[in-house]
């Protein structure tokens, strides 16, 4: 594998940074405080105009058709200013490539351009339940024939972007006499459906301008050719989806992580104690050191999860590996990027503190560290069998 970037790589990255800087940035805090819904709407539709709502999406439909090395790219620098906005750009992203790849021609001709060019400010995963976290098999919401339609019936809890979402990808049991994880489907389910209802949005420690949303199911009744993929084939979207998704978490996870320790370390140069600048101490020393070599690590792993995805290679357990290893890393340098700023990097004043509380979901979301742990070894040892 070649790791130096190409020309338009490099540029996509660039505009990237200069974009967060310039717009994300300055508004973070903003975000954090006020969950200012028209503020953020307003910066999708700028990324939205700059082609990152498709990055790994072909130019047909609308897509910037860049790879998937680009999308790990600009979520690294879209995530150092404002991790609300780079986790409605990866589920985005991730919605359009799942169109793309299972879709029929018409759901892709109607959806796509409409993610990609920011008619839709977002759209949304509908997968996880009560019951069915990091067990999506065992997921409770129905979807019975009726006809020519699908009635849904059911509820889905942590919905990244509901309130503001064109379109929902939806996963609902379609035959529950089948083996678990066989019977279930997927669908496109538009935001406007009679009997979809968006419930509560929950208060989180982190991310808060980024809305999370419970999605209710009451009746709600869908055309048969809504169904994305084949019948009863929707767990192996999922496990797909879910594979490319973490290569998005763990670029923004890195993100963060950087930004928390290129503060700390700025930080480090300036603050005096014992007669000298804090950075002449070892222990701060060894922290940025440690700190740095771990998220250049995790970097490494993402750019060989999305080097792999992007030229056809499984990418499976290198996606966990490389989402396990950076969101891991990230909290972990966001808690010393804290330590070094002592009492100050506590408080609301300094982003350290945001930077912390939005980081700590990404060894949660799109699956736990431990779900990567059993997927890397599941996969180790099976390459050990064979």
């Amino acid at each position: 594998m070649n790791i130096t970037l190409t020309e338009e790589q490099k540029l996509i990255q660039d505009t990237a940074r200069d974009f967060a800087k310039a717009e994300l940035e300055p508004v973070a805090d903003h975000l954090d405080r006020t969950k200012d819904r028209e503020v953020l709407l307003g910066n999708l539709k700028k990324l939205a105009d700059l082609g990152f709502m498709g990055l790994n999406v072909r130019e047909e439909y609308g897509g910037s058709e860049a790879g998937v090395v680009a999308f790990s790219l600009v979520m690294t620098e879209l995530a150092r200013a404002c991790a609300s906005t780079a986790v409605t750009v990866s589920v985005n992203n991730m919605v359009c490539e799942v169109i793309q790849a299972t879709g029929s021609q018409e759901q892709k001709s109607t959806y796509i351009p409409r993610i990609c060019s920011g008619e839709y400010a977002a759209a949304a995963f509908g997968l996880t339940e009560t019951c069915a976290g990091s067990d999506p098999s065992g997921m409770a919401t129905q979807a019975v024939r009726d006809g020519d339609s699908y009635v849904l019936n059911g509820s889905k809890i942590f919905i990244t972007s509901a309130p503001y979402a064109g379109v929902f990808v939806v996963w609902a049991v379609t035959d529950k006499d089948a083996p678990r994880g066989k019977g279930i489907s997927c669908f496109l389910v538009q935001a406007d459906t009679p009997g979809l209802t968006i419930g509560k949005e929950e208060e989180k420690m982190g991310q808060n301008a980024s809305a999370t949303n419970e999605l209710i199911f009451q009746d709600c009744r869908i055309p048969a050719s809504a169904m994305l993929g084949k019948e009863n084939d929707g767990f192996r979207i999922a496990v797909a989806e879910l594979a490319g998704g973490r290569i998005g978490i763990g670029s923004l996870g890195l993100g963060v992580g950087l930004a928390a320790m290129d503060y700390a370390a700025r930080y480090a140069t300036e603050r005096s104690q014992f007669g000298q600048k804090i950075s002449q101490f070892q222990a701060i020393q060894w922290m940025i050191a440690d700190a740095y070599t771990e998220l250049e690590a995790a970097r490494l792993l993402l750019m060989n999860a999305a080097y792999r995805k992007e030229t056809g290679k499984s990418f499976a357990k290198e996606a966990s590996m490389a989402k396990l290893f950076a969101t891991e890393s990230a909290n972990k340098a966001c808690y010393q990027a804290m330590q070094i700023l002592g009492g100050y990097g506590y408080t609301k004043d300094f982003p350290i503190e945001r930077f912390t509380r939005d980081v700590r979901i990404t060894s949660i979301y799109e699956g736990t560290s431990e779900i990567q742990r059993l997927i890397i070894s599941r996969e180790i040892l099976k390459g050990l069998a064979a």
